[in-house]
C-alpha cells in the first residue's frame, strides 16, 4: 500500500480523473474505485476524501445532488464545466511530476547531472 503522505499531493486530480472517467458518483463508489483502479495499492480513507470532495465543490469545480437510498441520503458528485477543464490541466501536472520522479529514480547514463 502507498503511504498516505504520497498520496495527498494527489488526491484532487485521483478525485478529478475519477469522476472524469466515471460520471456522477458518491463517496463511497469513488473509494472502491480508486481501489479497484489501483489494485489496493491507494485506500483512500473518508478523513482525507471528503475534505477534498468539499473544497473541490467549493472552487467550483465539483456539484452534488442529495437522493434518498434505502432510506439515507446520498450525495454524488460531478464535474461541473469548470472541472473539465480543470482536470484537463491537473493530469497534464500530474504527467509531467511523474517524468520528473522517473528522471530521479530511474537516471539515464550519459546525460549530464551538473
Amino acid at each position: 500500500m502507498i503511504s498516505t503522505d504520497l498520496i495527498k499531493g494527489s488526491l484532487k486530480t485521483i478525485v478529478l480523473k475519477v469522476l472524469k472517467e466515471n460520471g456522477r458518483m458518491y463517496g463511497y463508489e469513488i473509494t472502491r474505485k480508486v481501489e479497484e483502479l489501483t489494485q489496493g495499492k491507494i485506500r483512500l480513507t473518508y478523513g482525507a476524501l471528503y475534505p477534498v470532495l468539499h473544497k473541490l465543490e467549493s472552487e467550483g469545480v465539483l456539484v452534488t445532488e442529495s437522493e434518498n437510498f434505502n432510506n439515507r441520503i446520498r450525495i454524488y458528485y460531478s464535474l461541473t464545466e469548470k472541472g473539465h477543464s480543470v482536470v484537463t490541466e491537473k493530469i497534464r501536472e500530474m504527467k509531467e511530476f511523474i517524468d520528473s520522479l522517473q528522471s530521479i529514480v530511474n537516471p539515464q547514463p550519459g546525460l549530464s547531472h551538473a
